[in-house]
């Protein structure tokens, strides 16, 4: 192996240990923890960190566009399933499962959604979504009145149990049976009020900078 090579598997192995010590450091300190610190963590000198990533938005921009690779590798799995039911347990088992792990992912979301209002690699999936709930619901499986955004709010609900800990995250699924059987096409359904939100409005939603604040009339 030539020095050239060897410099460059070498730099291949600090950018993923960056990569991984940085989700373990903003699970645990959130998106501001000191990039210092991360140095420290992956063994590189604080130089190093700079080489891979110009600053911290450099970073949490690779972390964002990684999680998006990330979902789009469950895609085939998910869409693929023998039912669109199953379809329907894959995505919420799969996306819920990974949010949870990854407690720091809001905070990126919100942090992109700053630098970048126009990026938007998460609208990509919308059409796949819409037309994994037209199945399950044209095969009776899936209530009528459920909508692929209704789905991305269960992903989020589902992944903030990600907030109590690594600890919790064996019993999860407790939760995810819970709404599966709600989601479930049944007569006695009751019926669910008011107008489904927007995948468009829902996307801008779940990146914005924060919680919108009811003002008092």
């Amino acid at each position: 192996m030539t020095q050239s090579a060897s410099q460059r598997r070498d730099a291949r192995r600090n950018h993923e240990r960056l990569l991984a010590e940085a989700r373990a450091l903003f699970t645990e300190r959130g998106i501001e923890a000191p990039l210092d610190e991360l140095a420290t963590r992956a063994g590189v000198g604080a130089g190093t960190v700079y080489r891979h990533f110009a600053n911290r938005d450099a970073l949490i921009r690779e972390l964002y566009d990684t999680g998006v690779a990330e979902l789009a590798d469950h895609a085939a799995e998910i869409l693929g399933a023998e039912t669109g039911w199953r379809s329907i347990e894959l995505y919420l088992d799969r996306l819920a499962g990974w949010v949870a792990a990854s407690p720091f992912l809001p905070a990126i979301m919100r942090r992109v959604a700053e630098l970048d209002p126009s990026y938007r690699p998460g609208a990509e999936f919308a059409d796949a979504i819409n037309g994994m709930v037209a199945r399950a619901q044209a095969e009776g499986s899936l209530r009528p009145d459920v909508t692929s955004v209704d789905l991305s709010v269960l992903v989020d609900m589902l992944g903030s149990i990600g907030q109590y800990g690594s600890a919790y995250l064996p019993f999860w699924r407790r939760q995810l049976t819970i709404v599966l059987d709600g989601l479930r096409a049944r007569p006695d359904n009751t019926p669910i009020e008011g107008e489904a939100q927007g995948f468009d409005e829902f996307h801008d939603m779940s990146h914005a900078k924060g919680p919108t604040r009811l003002r008092p009339e």
